[in-house]
């Protein structure tokens, strides 16, 4: 679909929000991409202890929009909540810029305040273009999904090859520039979404405290104090299992509480249901992510060390493998776009447990893709960079069946006077995925072994070994899903 055409069948706003958003993924994959590398090759750590960084950093990245969700509901409008966390972010870029762990984490801090301001509600601003029942939905929000996975795609060529050519400061400034360039477009294209409700600041925000400072002002100064904390979880990030788990189940009593409440206001029973429903979601989501999110870990690694990256006499640098991702969204984003309006008019759009579980298919079968590729293993023990490519467009394909549609159904499922919340709830099952994901990275551990050959080989079995099992358990779990695909309708109450 070209942009001219999603402006005639969407709304106007849809295109800006698309850049302001493809932007901010330059910016946030920008880092993402380099950082497993720039902790193993510059900062000198082990594969265990990065891929642990990276995942209580990633973790944290998407904790961090139920407190932006939260704020956006209640004080700051979802305008001021997303420019605030352009800003920040694009801070913590240049704060990196200072090639030190020290200056790293306050950087990184200021990422995930940052990113928890702008990434759950601009999502949500998208969904509030689109009236109750509209069709167009779904459609919109992989059109926006799309510009996600542009920004991804250009951070994972232009960043990554300029911060491993040239030097990761490099890399890491050009990221920052796209924030930066991402805020403009936000802001000066705010006319196109001004239709959307609950843009502007609260009267609650508007509430004085002290003197001329209201609660607009100590949210903002209070946003710049969580970044230390920050830093002292990912350091201490054995301290993410409580947290994680904790926000989990404090999350699920809100949504829960929060559906009763509507169904007494309503006099119906459908919210708590829909709320159990998300959580349910939530769960699945993780199961997902986990394993997806080995992009920016053990596969960068295992492309580092055990991938033959030779075209036609030039080797692509390892973190650059991570832009198939993107380019396989791209390319197939569009058809999907088309696809889920084409079957929901003939009533044959599949629902949406079953997208999902299509989904955790696709994602098993990239992985086990992988033992494939060790029957033609080259004497250095490589597989051929086809593997990863093909692995890679599974795991897209599998991608666009879950995730463009898990945004739209949590606009959806909840209820109006809590859009926010909601999705900063569904960020926090990519914010625990992520930490997990670190985790199942941390097992690979790296090469073992007394000689070159020998550790290249031990470390090329030990990946095959890990992808593998990791495929088998996401075949069985979207068996499981497959079976509960009636009793999880159910709970949906229509929802589609």
């Amino acid at each position: 679909m070209t942009t001219i055409e999603a402006n005639e069948k969407h709304p106007r706003g849809l295109m800006t929000l698309f850049f302001s958003e493809m932007w901010e993924r330059f910016c946030y994959y920008g880092m993402r991409t380099l950082l497993t590398l720039f902790l193993v090759k510059s900062l000198m750590m082990g594969d265990s202890e990065a891929s642990l960084i990276y995942g209580a950093y990633t973790g944290l990245v998407y904790a961090a929009p139920i407190l932006g969700g939260r704020m956006a509901d209640k004080y700051l409008g979802y305008r001021y909540a997303v420019m605030l966390g352009a800003v920040l972010m694009a801070i913590g870029e240049f704060l990196i810029l200072g090639n030190n762990q020290n200056m790293m984490l306050i950087g990184m801090g200021a990422l995930i305040i940052g990113n928890g301001y702008f990434k759950a509600n601009i999502s949500t601003i998208v969904g509030k273009l689109y009236k109750d029942n509209d069709p167009r939905r779904d459609s919109g929000f992989t059109i926006f999904y799309i510009g996600i996975n542009v920004g991804a795609l250009l951070a994972t060529t232009i960043v990554a090859y300029v911060g491993e050519t040239y030097g990761f400061k490099y890399g890491f400034g050009l990221a920052g520039l796209g924030m930066l360039l991402g805020l403009t477009i936000f802001w000066t294209g705010r006319k196109n979404y001004a239709a959307a409700p609950g843009l502007d600041v609260h009267e609650a925000g508007k509430k004085k405290i002290l003197g001329p400072i209201n609660v607009l002002h100590a949210i903002t100064i209070g946003s710049l104090f969580l970044i230390p904390l920050c830093y002292l979880l990912i350091m201490q990030n054995e301290l993410m299992d409580y947290i994680l788990l904790a926000l989990f189940i404090g999350i699920s009593f809100v949504l829960i509480s929060a559906g009763s409440k509507e169904d007494k206001k309503e006099n119906v029973s459908i919210w708590k249901d829909r709320m159990i429903a998300l959580i349910i979601f939530m769960i699945i989501n993780i199961s997902f992510w986990a394993c997806f999110e080995q992009a920016g870990t053990s596969l960068t690694l295992f492309a580092d060390r055990n991938v033959d990256r030779m075209l036609f006499g030039w080797e692509m640098p390892a973190s650059m493998t991570q832009f198939f991702n993107p380019f396989f969204i791209i390319l197939f984003g569009s058809i999907f776009s088309i696809m889920w309006v084409k079957l929901s008019k003939i009533g044959k759009n599949p629902s949406i447990p079953l997208k999902f579980c299509f989904g955790i298919v696709q994602l098993a079968l990239g992985f086990l893709l992988t033992k494939l590729g060790y029957q033609f293993v080259n004497e250095a023990y490589q597989v051929p960079i086809l593997t990863l490519v093909f692995l890679y467009m599974l795991h897209t394909t599998g991608e666009l069946f879950l995730s463009p549609i898990g945004l739209s159904m949590v606009t959806k499922l909840s209820p109006k006077n809590m859009a926010g919340t909601a999705m900063g709830a569904w960020f926090l099952s990519f914010a625990i995925a992520n930490y997990v994901g670190g985790k199942i990275a941390a097992f690979t551990g790296g090469h073992g072994g007394s000689g070159e050959e020998a550790t290249a080989e031990a470390g090329l079995l030990q990946y095959l070994d890990i992808f593998s099992t990791i495929g088998y358990v996401l075949l069985v779990i979207a068996a499981v899903i497959f079976l509960l695909n009636k009793p999880i309708k159910k709970l949906m109450h229509g929802v589609e």
